[in-house]
């Protein structure tokens, strides 16, 4: 893997990170059901597009 691409990845890596602290932030926040049940399935997206990422390197 090239530097270049290395560097992507770890970009990919802490925006898919702050993203999962957001979800995670809005589950506990959230009072309506349904809004904090769509924060979680973003949660459940992003820890796995998070994982395929971290997978990369």
């Amino acid at each position: 893997m090239s530097p270049k691409e290395l560097l992507y990845i770890e970009d990919a890596l802490g925006h898919e990170k702050f993203f999962l602290t957001q979800c995670q932030e809005a589950v506990q926040k959230l009072q309506d059901q349904e809004l904090r049940q769509v924060a979680q399935q973003m949660y459940g997206k992003h820890q796995k597009i998070f994982g395929e990422f971290f997978s990369l390197v």
